[in-house]
């Protein structure tokens, strides 16, 4: 089984590199020990853009401690801000979230007489998964044609570089659940 996601060999150089003061774009923090909680540990994210972070003490801690600023927003949200930035708009319009804490902060605007939010659109730059230079962490390089197409997540246009992963770290076991 192919990990999916948390191109974790990269999470750790990353980590290993020490830059701090990083704003963060991702999906969830991981749990203890694994990939984002790497950078959490070595004190180098200033700031996370997620949809939730239940699965790791550290940044829950953080966050309370005021270490770590988080931005929660709903998933499809967060996806749609990311590709809005890739497309090159400001922002989107939404009544998804408008009477919830998540639109606390957050301009709203009205739209034939709808309330709606106006969530910004999030660039990166770089992405170890998909944003203006595409980075993949991957098990196996296979010739062109040796995917099918419904495997596919990222298309090849939107692949800069391609990384040949080693051997698998205990920490992708975690997709093996």
């Amino acid at each position: 089984m192919a990990a999916r996601g948390v191109p974790f060999a990269m999470i750790r150089e990353l980590a290993r590199q020490t830059q701090k003061g990083l704003t963060i774009i991702k999906n969830d923090a991981n749990e203890a020990e694994m990939g984002l909680d790497h950078l959490l540990a070595g004190g180098q994210v200033a700031k996370l853009i997620t949809t939730h972070i239940d699965l790791n003490p550290r940044a829950i801690e953080m966050m309370n401690d005021s270490r770590l600023e988080v931005e929660f927003c709903a998933q499809g949200i967060l996806e749609e801000r990311v590709r809005a930035g890739g497309a090159g708009l400001e922002a989107i319009v939404t009544d998804i979230g408008l009477d919830t804490d998540l639109a606390n902060g957050k301009p709203r605007v009205s739209i034939n007489g709808m309330d709606a939010l106006l969530e910004t659109a999030l660039r990166a730059d770089f992405a170890l998964i998909h944003a203006d230079r595409v980075i993949a962490e991957v098990e196996t390089i296979l010739l062109l044609g040796g995917v099918l197409p419904d495997n596919v997540h990222t298309p090849g246009p939107f692949v800069d570089h391609v990384v040949p992963l080693g051997a698998l770290s205990e920490e992708y076991d975690v997709v093996r659940r």
